[in-house]
């Protein structure tokens, strides 16, 4: 398993990253880009973002799926690696639990496949994904909140700042004394390879459990 997830960043802010993955990656193939967390209408400005993004990691050919039923028809082992964008969490977790996709997707990590997920791509991977609530609308078809779970049993939210924090800490504090949270900035990206985790990135991150909160800098690593 060689899982990224990034804060919600891109480009430059998050090279390195971007550089551990290229890497590792199979560069005789195409990218398998999944834009199903935006709507639908977004999604042509979706593949002219990542025909940008994919240089990063040393390529230039991709495929994009437009919907759930197109990516459960992919074979992910013809691809180098599988790029999840950001959108609504909702709405991603809800296409990816369709078609029998999550289970698809959990096979192909534990067979050594290649994931770099941003954002709401990154925080399907937690536990649940409740706690995604403070930034992202739940419609009442978006019945779905459990997670890959393939953090520790952490759940994961990104675009932590200090702001949005304290604008939600009476809410995240209480949803930790269920679900655990790694809160990560932008900038930084967890990096889970087997059963390690680690972490890219140079500013500071939180962990909310049992409802107490915990600033931790990047140097100091990884404390789950």
């Amino acid at each position: 398993m060689h899982l990224f997830l990034c804060g919600g960043s891109s480009g430059e802010n998050v090279k390195g990253a971007y550089k551990t993955c290229g890497e590792i990656i199979d560069k005789t193939k195409k990218v398998l880009y999944v834009p199903l967390a935006m709507n639908f209408e977004d999604y042509g400005k979706a593949y002219k973002w990542f025909s940008k993004e994919i240089l990063y990691f040393g390529l230039s050919e991709f495929e994009m799926v437009n919907s759930s039923k197109e990516l459960s028809d992919k074979n992910f082992s013809d691809y180098s690696f599988i790029f999840i964008g950001g959108g609504n969490t909702y709405k991603l977790l809800n296409e990816i639990y369709a078609n029998d996709n999550l289970k698809k997707m959990v096979n192909y990590l534990n067979n050594n496949g290649i994931i770099f997920a941003g954002s709401a791509g990154a925080s399907i991977f937690g536990k649940d994904i409740d706690c995604c609530k403070i930034m992202d609308e739940k419609k009442p078809n978006y019945i779905n909140n459990k997670g890959l779970n393939l953090c520790n049993g952490y759940s994961i939210l990104c675009h932590f700042n200090k702001k949005i924090f304290a604008n939600n800490k009476a809410f995240l504090e209480g949803y930790s004394k269920q679900n655990n949270i790694i809160f990560l900035p932008e900038n930084d990206t967890l990096y889970i390879s087997n059963n390690d985790i680690g972490i890219i990135g140079e500013e500071d991150y939180l962990i909310i459990k049992n409802g107490v909160s915990y600033i931790f800098n990047t140097s100091s690593g990884i404390v789950l």
